[in-house]
């Protein structure tokens, strides 16, 4: 199960960094959400993963399996467009949760950035305040998900500039 709540963000923020990786993610569906992922951190140890998500926007099923770069490869071949590029920052913030952090498609005139903060439970995200550089939240705003950015090659979303 899946505990989140997500912002948009104009930079990464200044706070101690826990990990860092170049990402690459594609859909093999968007209903439900089967994703692949590849992690490429400056350590050189690429790790890639298979995801399965339910539906839901705060709260929602999330099974993540462990694949390999032949599977990535393979499953990658039969993906529709090009995967979205994330430049994936992890840090921890001053209450001991992560803040997960992706300039997607940097360089681009669709790019955007965004973070995430996982939970442990519903009233643990509803007792979270969000830190002041920490812009609007796109929890429960119709349209903001990775998987309708991959569908429409852009954000779409009520009150987008």
């Amino acid at each position: 199960m899946e505990i989140e709540r997500q912002f948009l963000i104009d930079e990464f923020p200044d706070l101690p960094e826990v990990y860092s990786a170049q990402v690459w993610q594609g859909y093999l569906s968007t209903a439900p959400v089967v994703r692949i992922r590849r992690f490429s951190p400056p350590d050189g140890c690429d790790r890639y993963e298979l995801t399965v998500k339910g539906k839901g926007t705060l709260v929602r099923a999330e099974v993540n399996i462990p694949i390999d770069a032949a599977q990535y490869d393979e499953m990658s071949g039969i993906l529709k467009r090009e995967p979205i590029h994330k430049d994936y920052h992890v840090y921890e913030l001053p209450d001991g949760l992560r803040l997960e952090c992706s300039a997607v498609d940097s360089g681009t005139d669709h790019g955007f950035m965004y973070a995430e903060v996982e939970f442990g439970s519903v009233e643990e995200a509803n007792a979270f305040v969000p830190p002041p550089f920490l812009g609007r939240e796109m929890t429960e705003v119709a349209g903001f998900s990775m998987s309708n950015y991959w569908v429409k090659g852009r954000l779409d979303f009520p009150g987008e500039d």
